[in-house]
C-alpha cells in the first residue's frame, strides 16, 4: 500500500446513520451447531473511519483466532489490536501476509484498493473476505481478481451486507423453493445523503460516480435469484452539491444519484439506483416481483407452504453487528465455508455480478443513457 496523504483519527468516526449494531436476542442462537472445533487463523486489516475491521466480529467467532492486524496509521493499528483482542501487529498488508500463520483475510480497505489487497492476499496463499464493492470502477481490475481466485482455488467472498437483510434472505429462501417462479421484474436502491464527502483515504469517496459502490442495491437481484445482468441503460442526475461537480472530484462525475436499467440474465427487468445527493433517512432496499409471488414488505403469492426464511442460527457470544443485522451472518458464512471446504454464497462470481453492471451503467449515464452491454465474468 502506498503511504497514506493523510490521517484521520480512529476517534473521528461520526454516527453514520445505518451502521447501529442491532438488537440481540436469544432466537438468533437457536439451534446453532459447531461444524468443526477447528479455529481458523485470520489476519484483518483496516480501521478507517467506520472500524469495519473489528466491527463484523471476527474476534467473538468461537473457529477463529485473530493472529495479527495491521493499518497503515499506527494509532488505527493500535485500535484495532486492541478490539480484536490481538497482540501482533503489521505496518501494512504487505507485512501482514507474510506470517505463516495466518489462513485467511479479512480487508477492511479502502475501495479503491479492494481488488489489489485480495490479490496480494490470494497470491500469498490465504483465503480473502472484502468489504464491498468486489472492484472500483475498473474491468481490468475484474479480470484479474476472477482470474486469481480461479488459479489459487483459494476462498473469496465480497461482504455484502443486503444479503443478510431479513427480507432479502427471505426472497432468496421463497425463490429457491419456486415461491416467485420466474422474476419479471427487480428493484434495488441505495439511498445514502452526503452533502460533504466522508473523510476518506486518498479521498476516494468524495464525488464517486454513485453506481460504483452500487452493490447494496444490486444484491436485491443477484442476491436472490443468483443471476445478473447484461444490457444497461443508465440515467445520472447532475448534482447541485459541491463535491460532484466535475472538476472538484478526481473521477471527473457530474452525478449525485443514478438510476439504471437492467436487461437481467434470465430475460427480466431490473431498476437500480444509488443516490448521494437526494435528502432523507438511509436506505438499503428491494423487492421483487414474479410469476408465482412478490415481496414488497412481505410474501403475496400463490403458494401457500413456503420454506423456512430465517436467517441461519449464529454461533452462541457472536452479535449481530451492523447494517441491519448482518455482520455476524456474513462472518459466519466465510468462517463455514473454510471449515466444510465450500464456495461462500457470495464468492467472486455473485461479487462481480454485483458490482461490473454498475461501471457500465456509469458509461452510460455519461453516454445520456445508451444501452450498453455488460461483460459477463463466470467461473
Amino acid at each position: 500500500m502506498a503511504a497514506p496523504s493523510k490521517q484521520i483519527p480512529s476517534s473521528a468516526k461520526p454516527g453514520i446513520p445505518g451502521l447501529e449494531d442491532a438488537a440481540s436476542n436469544p432466537d438468533l442462537y437457536k439451534g446453532w451447531q459447531p461444524v468443526s472445533n477447528r479455529k481458523i487463523r485470520m489476519g484483518i486489516v483496516g480501521y478507517g473511519l467506520c472500524q469495519f475491521g473489528a466491527a463484523f466480529g471476527f474476534q467473538d467467532h468461537p473457529n477463529v483466532e485473530i493472529v495479527a492486524v495491521s493499518d497503515l496509521f499506527p494509532d488505527r493499528c493500535a485500535g484495532l489490536a486492541q478490539a480484536c483482542r490481538c497482540g501482533t501487529t503489521y505496518p501494512s498488508l504487505e507485512e501482514l501476509v507474510k506470517d505463516k500463520r495466518i489462513e485467511a483475510v479479512f480487508l477492511a480497505t479502502d475501495a479503491a484498493s479492494h481488488a489489489q489487497h485480495c490479490i496480494t492476499v490470494l497470491e500469498h496463499g490465504k483465503h480473502v473476505a472484502v468489504n464491498v464493492p468486489a472492484v472500483f470502477g475498473s474491468l481490468e481490475q475484474a479480470d484479474r481478481l476472477l482470474a486469481t481466485v480461479k488459479r489459487t482455488g483459494l476462498k473469496y467472498m465480497m461482504f455484502e451486507t443486503s444479503c443478510f437483510h431479513e427480507d432479502l434472505y427471505a426472497m432468496r429462501q421463497i425463490y429457491r423453493a419456486g415461491g416467485f417462479g420466474e422474476i419479471v421484474y427487480s428493484e434495488g436502491e441505495y439511498f445514502h445523503y452526503m452533502p460533504e464527502p466522508l473523510p476518506s483515504y486518498k479521498d476516494w469517496r468524495k464525488g464517486m460516480p454513485p453506481l460504483w459502490y452500487p452493490t447494496h442495491a444490486t444484491a436485491y437481484h443477484v442476491g436472490v435469484t443468483g443471476g445478473g445482468f447484461t444490457e444497461v441503460s443508465c440515467n445520472g442526475t447532475r448534482s447541485a452539491i459541491a463535491h460532484f461537480q466535475p472538476g472538484n472530484n478526481a473521477y471527473r462525475n457530474p452525478f449525485g444519484t443514478e438510476t439504471a436499467l437492467l436487461r437481467t440474465s434470465e430475460g427480466g427487468m431490473a431498476r437500480m439506483t444509488v443516490s448521494k445527493d437526494t435528502a432523507g433517512a438511509i436506505s438499503d432496499s428491494g423487492r421483487v416481483r414474479g410469476q408465482k409471488g412478490s415481496f414488497y414488505i412481505s410474501y403475496e403469492g400463490t403458494e401457500k407452504k413456503l420454506p423456512d426464511t430465517r436467517r441461519p442460527p449464529l454461533p452462541p457470544g457472536m452479535p449481530p453487528g451492523g447494517h441491519n443485522g448482518s455482520h455476524g451472518f456474513l462472518t459466519d458464512e466465510f468462517v463455514t465455508a473454510i471449515l466444510q471446504n465450500r464456495k461462500p454464497w457470495i464468492d467472486v462470481e455473485l461479487a462481480l455480478k454485483m458490482t461490473v453492471c454498475g461501471i457500465i451503467a456509469h458509461e452510460s449515464a455519461l453516454k445520456d443513457g445508451e444501452r450498453m452491454r455488460i461483460p459477463q465474468f463466470n467461473l
